[in-house]
């Protein structure tokens, strides 16, 4: 066996070994220390641990009590820090998914470097050399990479998934120069490989990939079964648990975000808005430039084997460090595509991270070798070391600059037209902390510690909707129920806002938080995509929807004066629809083998249904009578009739 369980295959040399890690502890007390000096937890980070906390509270993975909304994009995620929670209780939980994103990152970038260090073994088995950090040093130096290593966030976990998938695929690679990859490293490999999908949904490009590469490699239907079962269990698993569970076949994130649309010109928009402020076309050409050189120059040894079949080359091809190498960079160039395709991110360079980490792999570290006349003369050696420090110090100076660059600059704060801002610098200014890390201190974001007040002066139960003032809410009564409830009971509290995460870490679980676009509200969720709205914000659900949907006075003067009486009621209607109500069913109903099997069925219809956001159009869709009326005025007594 190789890698996990065994010494290293190649005997490096002292140097190369020294070096290596010398290397690997310098990047990460550097990234560590850039990281923490940028240390936050984003809105969004807030979003999964409100999710989680409904889990330690034993009310499921879900983001609101009594409905089963996906709202968190990786599955892995959410269940390292439930875990971690757990373990750690009665810790806040803000601060163990900062110590977790900044552990994962860090362990991520030093498995990216050791995977590296091990691919340029082979060519430097007896010769003497030193490793420099390059590609690790171009990441480390770019400023969103340091701000999303904490934000609590996948991001950290993403990286350490990059950064070990790509280690093991290299020992993989050379186990036919060893010993053979034994069944326990293969299973290990299949497994991390098929987690792909459920750490970030589109990582499935990178991780099908290598799933395939082995299945070409593998010798017999035996081990071709095992890497299915190993690769594939878990997933596929956890997605017959999302089909039944939420009615859906990918994350409710995605369905908000209209995962499969395309935006190619915003998408343009983002990779210039992430390239732009950092030059980084420079040191991904020098960087290329280095690891052509350092290929074409590398003394690679003999393959080992016996000629075969033309499956039998294709295997062999398959399973070699060229390969691996082909693969990270397909990988790469296949979710930037995909990213810039989808329209990209409302947030500075996030969605670009895991891209560039994989172009940057192969080149993660360099080696200089010490001329020793084999393989190049002596003093071509020399000319071949010299030109390669010469360009590794222009990477350097580089990364100097990228690392001390202004960003966005003036723009970071600002929504432009772009729609993209720098999100920790943004939520700094917003809350007036230089690190928001807890929920309390996005209470200083605007409207926030009015949320706290609005709740605390409605005991009777209330809808809050934002008000042009950011010191109020505007506030819709509940419709009294008959009989009237104990006093002692509190009455149903919704609030409704786009920024989720720092709502629903501030208020009790029982308080309901849902967004105008769908990642908590599976009315927004099924509308359609706006084709010029803000990039990861291009659903709109207008407020009359939700008042619609509750036990809402839905007349004046209980309802604010710019909403249409009008309006509401054939938003009223609309939920009528039978299509409507099924989905809604689907993660309202009380869950039951009967309504697990159902919602496995139709999750291919329920994730393809679509409604329309204004509730005349809606009507006309599902063929219902449009309600002309104004509807009976409110009188503060209970409603009668059918």
């Amino acid at each position: 066996m190789i890698g996990l369980f065994d010494r290293p295959a190649f005997p490096y040399d002292r140097t190369v070994r020294v070096s290596l890690w010398a290397g690997v502890v310098v990047v990460a007390v550097l990234f560590g220390w850039g990281a923490w000096q940028r240390r936050w937890i984003a809105d969004d980070g807030l979003i999964v641990l409100r999710t989680v906390r409904n889990l330690l509270a034993g009310n499921g993975p879900v983001f609101n009590m009594g409905e089963r909304v996906e709202a968190n994009t990786s599955v892995v995620w959410t269940y390292l820090v439930y875990a971690a929670g757990w373990l750690t209780w009665p810790m806040r939980l803000e601060y163990v998914a900062l110590v977790l994103a900044l552990a994962l990152s860090l362990a991520g970038l030093a498995l990216l470097m050791l995977g590296t260090g091990r691919l340029f073994a082979p060519s430097l088995l007896g010769r003497r050399a030193i490793m420099l950090p390059a590609g690790a040093l171009v990441y480390l130096a770019v400023p969103p990479a340091r701000d999303f290593a904490t934000s609590g966030l996948e991001s950290g976990l993403v990286m350490a998934y990059l950064g070990l998938l790509w280690w093991m695929m290299v020992c993989w690679s050379q186990a036919g120069r060893g010993r053979p990859a034994g069944p326990v490293f293969i299973v290990a490999l299949a497994f991390v490989a098929g987690c792909s999908v459920l750490v970030r949904p589109e990582l499935a490009l990178i991780g099908g990939l290598a799933l395939i590469m082995m299945l070409i490699v593998a010798q017999g239907w035996r081990q071709r079964l095992t890497i299915v079962l190993a690769g594939g269990l878990l997933p596929v698993g956890y997605e017959i648990f999302r089909m039944g569970y939420y009615g859906l076949l990918f994350p409710g994130t995605a369905l908000a975000k209209d995962a499969g649309g395309d935006k190619w010109s915003q998408g343009l928009i983002y990779l210039s808005n992430f390239n732009g402020p950092y030059v980084l076309w420079v040191p991904v050409f020098l960087l290329a430039v280095l690891g052509l050189v350092q290929w074409a120059s590398a003394a690679r040894p003999k393959a080992t084997g016996s000629p075969g079949s033309a499956r039998g080359t294709l295997a062999r091809t398959t399973q070699s460090s060229t390969a691996v190498v082909v693969f990270i960079l397909v990988s790469g160039l296949l979710q930037a595509l995909y990213w810039i395709r989808q329209g990209g991110d409302f947030m500075h360079g996030r969605v670009l991270l895991a891209p560039l980490l994989c172009l940057l792999a192969p080149v993660a570290v360099m080696p200089v070798v010490v001329p020793d006349g084999t393989g190049l003369p002596r003093e071509a050696g020399y000319w071949l070391a010299g030109g390669v420090s010469a360009l590794w110090m222009v990477v350097a100076g580089w990364a100097l600059f990228a690392a001390n660059s202004a960003g966005l600059g003036d723009d970071a704060t600002r929504v432009t037209y772009s729609g993209i801002v720098d999100e920790r610098r943004f939520y700094a200014q917003a809350t007036g902390h230089a690190h928001p890390l807890t929920a309390a201190d996005y209470l200083d974001y605007p409207r926030m510690r009015a949320v706290l007040v609005a709740l605390n002066n409605t005991p009777e139960g209330a809808l809050l909707l934002p008000s042009g003032n950011y010191d109020q809410w505007d506030l819709v009564p509940p419709i009294p129920p008959n009989p009237p409830p104990p006093a002692s009971q509190q009455g149903p509290h919704t609030v409704f806002f786009t920024n989720l995460g720092m709502v629903g870490m501030n208020v009790g679980l029982h308080v309901r938080v849902i967004d105008q676009i769908g990642l908590a509200n599976p009315i927004a969720a099924h509308t359609a995509r706006l084709q010029h709205g803000r990039i990861g914000h291009d659903k709109n659900l207008f407020p009359d929807w939700v008042i619609a949907d509750g036990p809402w006075v839905k007349w004046y003067p209980g309802i604010p004066g710019y909403l249409d009486q009008k309006f509401v009621q054939q938003a009223e209607a609309a939920l009528k629809c039978e299509g409507t109500q099924q989905v809604l069913n689907s993660v309202r109903a009380p869950m039951s083998i009967h309504r697990f099997v159902s919602n496995f069925l139709h999750s291919y219809e329920f994730t393809k249904y679509r409604i329309d956001r204004v509730p005349r159009y809606e009507l006309i869709r599902c063929g219902l009578a449009v309600p002309e009326s104004g509807g009976a005025p409110y009188t503060g007594l209970p409603a009668t009739g059918p």
